[in-house]
């Protein structure tokens, strides 16, 4: 790496690690900027006149968004190109259209004002989402929002087509739209000020194969055009005009860096099976069905946890019951005779359907209200659908069935009862369906840790969601920046009540997984199974870090870490101890 601009102080910026590599180059600034929208008073008799221009927006932006989808395809894949499915679904969104019509009779201000007013609203409540992946959707309908609004004024679009040679692109934040202009061949990084791992800027960065930082706050009000920086994809760091001694130092990471990835993907392709010849079984999370060839990139031998609530977010409308038994069907059919857990609707509270708002009230506190198994349980009639649905799938495939944020064994009783209404609901249709499919419970509350015994007498299983779990232990919104350094996944609390768990469920026979974030981090694996933990489902791209580990590992020695653990008082002295552990294994700095 060569010196560039030796005289200007070197600084040193952490951000989130969201796309793997290093890549050192001169900086590309992007600063989007909201449009601005005039405010006035229309006649009553010009009503349709401002609905016709509204209509016509939506049409010409439907045009410039399939126009984008196509050039994706062609240029990164039918995968990457999907990113856009979401903003068409925005486009036809009756209530979001309904309302902005609603708002010009109500109050006789122009199209721009009262669709800005409804758009934002949306974008408000998608903004305060707890799930990551759907808070960063949040994105997709101010992208479209900014676009139709353009086309309603007139105004060009903005892009990041203007990158011509090669830059590192740092932006406050990039939308769907703008990262579809990039020019692949001149992008080396992708930094934003805000986002994470889950933002479409990272998507895009991993289908480019370059290093992404986000959540760097105010990189753009620190840096120039033609700025000279180091991105670090592994560590989250942007360095902006390093030294002689830094670029010397990353040359040797990067050679390091490329040695050990080979090591993961070489790792990945055997089997998962400690140096004391135990087996562990490593299981994939997904969303989406056309996350099945990520599956098969990354030798998942199956899928730990099917989040089902993104087919009813990312539509205008409540699935049918056919439509969801062909997404369930088509990754059970692809992964037979492996297993696939598909996790009941996790909707409500925090997650509301914006096409059904009528089915959900505002909360004080949406954490602790009606979402998940509650939800379903008020709304029988969607959840037996869906239980329809999945037993249907369990024809063409090994398909297991999950229940969320089950409190008690009350609740579990009561889903299971509607379970064997839909099996002779299916029998009486003379339907093929699996008659004895196991059901499994989601253990995320404190509540359910504590009655595992109780719950063992309906359920065949127990998988962990360690991300609500702690932040209900613990008391602590991950989200909420005052209080989220007291998210220790290692508090001795949580380190007890995960063994109390596995204890319970073992001595009635029942297999405990993990498919929460310490599932799919390498640090704390050999902790989880010390523990007892059964398997660990985690995002695809984890597997190969994680798989590596276990083979590095003897069960033995991760024993001996979970006991000398649960002797420990402090989070922090109990994470030095998996970090040791995991980094005497790997053998890299």
């Amino acid at each position: 790496m060569p010196s560039e601009n030796p005289a200007k102080q070197e600084i040193v910026v952490q951000g989130i690690s969201a796309s793997q590599g290093i890549a050192h180059g001169q900086i590309f600034v992007y600063l989007q900027s909201d449009v601005e929208v005039p405010s006035y008073q229309v006649d009553p008799d010009k009503r349709s006149a401002e609905i016709a221009r509204f209509e016509k927006a939506l049409v010409i932006t439907r045009q410039q968004i399939a126009k984008i989808q196509s050039e994706v395809e062609k240029t990164l894949g039918e995968d990457e190109a999907r990113i856009f499915d979401a903003h068409l679904l925005v486009l036809e969104d009756q209530a979001l259209i309904v309302e902005t019509i609603r708002d010009l009779e109500t109050t006789n201000r122009n199209i721009e004002t009262c669709f800005n007013k409804v758009a934002q609203r949306y974008i408000q409540a998608f903004s305060e989402i707890d799930d990551e992946y759907l808070r960063e959707r949040a994105g997709d309908i101010r992208d479209v929002a900014q676009r139709v609004l353009q086309n309603l004024l007139g105004q060009a679009e903005n892009s990041l087509s203007r990158l011509a040679e090669k830059r590192i692109v740092v932006a406050n934040d990039i939308s769907p739209s703008d990262s579809a202009s990039i020019n692949r061949s001149a992008a080396l990084a992708i930094v934003t000020d805000s986002g994470s791992k889950t933002s479409h800027a990272v998507i895009v960065a991993h289908s480019m194969r370059v290093p992404a930082v986000v959540g760097t706050r105010d990189l753009t009000k620190r840096v120039s055009p033609g700025d000279w920086v180091i991105v670090d994809g592994y560590e989250g760091v942007v360095i902006v005009n390093p030294s002689e001694a830094t670029l010397f130092r990353y040359g040797k990471i990067q050679d390091q860096k490329k040695s050990y990835q080979q090591r993961l993907l070489d790792a990945n392709r055997q089997p998962a099976v400690t140096l004391d010849g135990v087996s562990v079984e490593l299981m994939a999370n997904i969303e989406r069905v056309d996350e099945i060839g990520l599956l098969k990139e990354y030798s998942a031998p199956g899928v730990g946890l099917f989040r089902t609530e993104y087919l009813y977010l990312n539509s205008s409308r409540i699935p049918t019951e056919q439509e969801q038994f062909l997404a369930y069907k088509a990754v059970a059919e692809a992964l037979a005779p492996h297993p696939v857990i598909i996790r009941t609707l996790d909707i409500g509270g925090d997650k509301p359907m914006t096409s059904n708002p009528e089915l959900f009230t505002k909360e004080a506190n949406p954490f602790l209200g009606c979402r998940g198994i509650r939800f379903c349980l008020n709304n029988p009639e969607i959840f037996k659908d869906q239980l329809r649905a999945i037993l249907l799938a369990g024809a063409y495939g090994n398909v297991r069935l999950m229940y969320p944020m089950i409190s008690g064994a009350d609740e579990l009783a009561r889903a299971n009862v509607l379970l064997a209404e839909c099996k002779a609901e299916l029998q009486a249709r003379g339907q093929t369906f699996d008659k004895k499919m196991a059901v499994g419970t989601m253990i995320e509350l404190p509540s359910a840790a504590a009655t595992i015994d109780l719950l063992s007498q309906e359920s065949d299983f127990f998988s962990i969601g360690t991300n609500d779990l702690i932040q209900y232990m613990l008391a602590v919104e991950r989200g909420n920046d005052r209080v989220a350094h007291l998210y220790e996944p290692t508090h001795p609390a949580v380190l007890r009540t995960l063994k109390h768990i596995v204890d319970e469920a073992h001595e009635r026979n029942r297999t405990v997984a993990v498919c929460g974030e310490m599932g799919g981090d390498p640090v704390f694996a050999p902790l989880l199974l010390g523990l007892g933990i059964d398997g660990l489902s985690m995002t695809p791209t984890w597997l190969p870090a994680v798989k590596f580990l276990v083979r590095a590992m003897t069960m033995a020695d991760a024993r001996a870490l979970a006991a000398e653990a649960l002797t420990l008082s402090s989070p922090k002295e109990i994470y030095a101890k998996c970090d040791a552990f995991y980094r005497s294994r790997v053998k890299v700095e």
